[in-house]
């Protein structure tokens, strides 16, 4: 069902101070401009690794649901995998047939690509993103 990790998401309470620390990691060459989706109540910029992105994420506001999550964990942390599919709708009932909760519905992503997040209590303990893939995951 799932297919490559697209991007480990990373909340931050600032994405000028984590786009300053990345850069020192991976050259400022690897972080992209921060872009505000939203619809997701949220901000984000992306960190090209050799194999993967890293997706940097800032609440927009106290409504966004990251903003819970950094109220949690103040310096900010791992949020989410995001893993690629083929096919989100074929992927979203697999995950349900197995037991897993999908949290809300389908919606466009910071890819510009339908995605969906399944309940970490289903995904031991990770919040997991499912991604279709721009060219169908092949």
């Amino acid at each position: 069902m799932f297919g490559r990790l697209n991007h480990v998401g990373v909340a931050t309470p600032s994405i000028v101070r984590a786009r300053e620390h990345y850069a020192g990691l991976f050259g400022t060459a690897a972080v992209g401009e921060p872009f505000d989706l939203a619809e997701q109540g949220v901000r984000v910029c992306f960190v090209d690794a050799e194999n993967t992105q890293i997706e940097l994420i800032e609440p927009l506001d106290d409504a966004s649901p990251v903003a819970g999550f950094l109220a949690r964990n103040p310096a900010g942390g791992q949020h989410h995998l995001c893993f690629e599919v083929g096919d989100l709708d074929a992927a979203i009932a697999q995950a349900t047939a197995a037991g897993a909760r999908v949290l809300g519905s389908p919606r466009i992503g910071a890819h510009g690509t339908r995605i969906v997040f399944l309940h970490p209590r289903d995904m031991g303990g990770v919040l997991v993103e499912l991604m279709e893939a721009p060219d169908g995951g092949h």
